[in-house]
């Protein structure tokens, strides 16, 4: 079976707190908050979803805010760094957003590309790349208009502890063409215009340890239903343990983790954020699937309330 990913999907981290998630992910770089709901497996603790405004596929960085979360360390088996693209012109903007808010940031380059370095207030480690392909943000909140805002993911990069075979995998399995090698790294791309570029750092790295800064796992796109099931098989079909398709309201999911030690799960694309939602009001309160609703009252009073706001930075 030849099957081929569009691209990253979503990714999912770590954090600690809401409200510095909120005003880091919408507040500094324009993001816009499409999902509150909670993690399904323990909904003490809510899952954010924020992307562009209409949630889209290669857009969507996720977050698991964990107030007493231990602070996690960047390593061998997991996204080392989350890349987001902007429009060809717009990294001298980023560069004086970032300053401006006091966000330092280290200048790097890789295959002639130059990229804003920085982290988010955990220790996620973030970067930002011009990037011709893709569709321009119909998104603009606080200081960030629609000309310069993030279009969603360029990519990632990959920290293994298996590199070699991490990059096969990415290869036999999701169809990925490698285009190339500069120093450290190895270049992945998909066919999809968002979240197409995957590096990978060809030394294997330390093991990292799960916790706050940290990604728990990188989400890959399948285009309905019936390509989802065919993934599984797939997946199965090169020896790897994968989970069952499992329902996360917004897509289905499945599950598994590569030699690498990094977590892979395969989304479809459909059914949205809008299926419980007006497009128009995506994210303004809490969504809980059905078999929560009748502990709403509990599940609520355990979360710590926070709000969509302008940073006085951008009010000045």
């Amino acid at each position: 079976m030849n099957m081929k990913t569009a691209g990253i999907h979503h990714i999912t981290a770590f954090v600690r707190d809401p409200q510095k998630t909120v005003d880091f992910y919408a507040g500094v770089l324009g993001l816009r908050l499409i999902k509150q709901t909670v993690n399904f497996d323990a909904p003490e603790v809510y899952h954010l979803y924020l992307g562009n405004e209409q949630g889209s596929p290669g857009t969507i960085i996720t977050f698991f805010p964990w107030p007493r979360s231990r602070q996690g360390r960047v390593g061998g088996g997991q996204v080392g760094v989350t890349t987001f693209a902007v429009p060809e012109g717009a990294l001298s903007f980023w560069e004086q957003r970032l300053a401006n808010f006091k966000i330092p940031v280290v200048k790097t380059a890789r295959f002639s590309e130059e990229y804003l370095a920085f982290r988010d207030e955990d220790g996620l480690q973030l970067e930002i790349v011009e990037r011709e392909a893709g569709p321009l943000s119909t998104w603009s909140f606080g200081g960030v208009p629609e000309d310069k805002a993030i279009k969603g993911f360029g990519g990632a990069i990959l920290y293994s502890l298996a590199p070699a075979e991490t990059a096969q995998l990415l290869q036999q399995v999701l169809g990925l063409e490698k285009v190339g090698q500069e120093g450290a790294y190895a270049r992945f791309r998909s066919f999809g215009e968002m979240g197409n570029m995957i590096d990978v750092n060809v030394n294997p790295m330390e093991r990292g340890t799960g916790g706050a800064g940290t990604v728990h796992h990188i989400a890959w796109r399948a285009k309905d239903d019936r390509e989802h099931e065919q993934w599984r098989e797939h997946v199965l079909e090169h020896g790897l343990q994968v989970t069952p398709v499992l329902d996360r309201q917004y897509f289905n999911a499945l599950y598994f983790r590569e030699a690498g030690g990094i977590q892979f799960e395969i989304a479809t694309d459909p059914p949205g954020f809008a299926r419980d939602e007006h497009p128009d009001r995506l994210g303004e309160k809490l969504m809980l699937p059905a078999w929560f609703e009748e502990r709403r009252g509990e599940i609520e009073a355990k979360l710590t309330p926070f709000e969509v706001r302008e940073l006085e930075e951008d009010a000045q």
